[in-house]
């Protein structure tokens, strides 16, 4: 394997965007434990961001005050979706620097690129905003996390050349599908000599609790394996790789995925045979493929928990599991707004990063599980 930038960075990265809650708040002291254990076992790369509801500052007390700035790197980014001025833009730095209490960032990104937002980033000056703060020694390295097409890809990497990594949704069940385009985009940014980061390994999690038929495959190969542990594998068995991004929600979670990345190794040819059986499989899917990022709650008039009645619907749509999918949905809405209270406003739709028709799945939902 070629010299490319982070290459040496080891390729498990801990997301800190689903932590574990007590309620709305994040148990500090099960990310402390998390924290700590990922550390010990040699890995060092932590990603935030500043639409992260309360994940800065839980790296501040987590992380960055209980252990020296140079056993850890540390990435945030910038949203223009949620700034109306170019000063409210810039300002998300100075806040996401006082949140961490980090001193500077060793990675910073412009958040969530896509067609529609990228001349925003362009007309607020944030790409001359970034270069000045490198300049200044307040971040180490400037990339932009993206979803869209590789031809907006292509056209924003062309444009600013000064980048030095991308961050991608990148899984073995969106490698083929034409709206994530993750092999597309994948090689877009390699053709242009970027490194990549991956977010959305284990697809929201989905991918750790796949359809049963694709658990059999797996488990019928390895069967002491996690299905995450392929997923993770997956994406980190790629050339250009600075580091994968696992969003782990609690212990559990963080000791399965150490278990297997401490001591990384690629997929060899049969499990990436496997891996290709797995993804016929799920070509055929009736499953909703949401990763669950809630940006589509925040603004919702319902108050509908969209990611929720999508997971729901799933346990029956991916395998069949109808009674389980009812009770979870009627937890997930329990004084919180129903599918079949959507008003088809599309704000929801606006601001996917998946672009899912979510008010058509929406109604689906409401009549698979609203109705006796």
């Amino acid at each position: 394997m070629a010299d490319y930038f982070g290459k040496e960075t080891p390729k498990l990265g801990f997301g800190l965007m689903r932590l574990p809650r007590r309620g709305a708040i994040i148990d500090t002291a099960q990310t402390i434990k998390m924290v700590d254990l990922f550390l010990e076992a040699g890995f060092t790369y932590f990603d935030t961001a500043f639409v992260y509801p309360g994940s800065e500052a839980a790296a501040r007390r987590a992380l960055v005050t209980r252990h020296p700035r140079d056993s850890f790197t540390l990435a945030t980014k910038l949203n223009v979706s949620i700034a109306p001025t170019e000063k409210a833009a810039r300002k998300q730095f100075e806040t996401s620097l006082k949140r961490t209490g980090a001193g500077y960032f060793d990675y910073y990104l412009l958040h969530c690129l896509m067609e529609k937002n990228r001349e925003k980033y362009e007309r607020f000056h944030l790409w001359e905003y970034v270069r000045q703060l490198k300049e200044q020694g307040l971040i180490r390295h400037l990339g932009f996390s993206f979803h869209d097409s590789p031809e907006v890809l292509d056209r924003i990497l062309t444009d600013h050349p000064e980048v030095e990594f991308v961050q991608l949704q990148l899984n073995y069940a969106d490698w083929e599908d034409p709206k994530i385009a993750s092999r597309a985009n994948y090689e877009t940014a390699r053709r242009h000599g970027k490194s990549v980061v991956i977010m959305e390994p284990v697809k929201g999690g989905g991918l750790a609790d796949p359809p049963a038929e694709v658990k059999k495959l797996f488990t019928d190969h390895a069967p002491d394996a996690s299905p995450a542990s392929w997923a993770i594998r997956f994406a980190a068995s790629l050339d250009g790789i600075v580091t994968v991004l696992s969003g782990m929600s609690n212990v559990a979670q963080m000791q399965d995925n150490l278990s297997f990345m401490k001591d990384f190794r690629p997929l060899d040819s049969q499990e990436q045979q496997i891996i290709s059986q797995a993804q016929r499989i799920l070509g055929h899917s009736a499953a909703i493929p949401c990763t669950g990022c809630s940006y589509c709650t925040e603004g919702c008039p319902q108050r509908i928990p969209i990611p929720a009645v999508f997971a729901a619907a799933n346990l029956h749509l991916a395998n069949g599991q109808t009674g389980q999918a009812r009770d979870s949905y009627r937890a997930a809405t329990e004084h919180r707004g129903l599918a079949s209270s959507c008003v088809a406003c599309r704000q929801c739709e606006s601001v996917c990063p998946q672009h899912l028709p979510i008010v058509e799945h929406l109604k689906a939902c409401a009549e698979l599980l609203e109705k006796s």
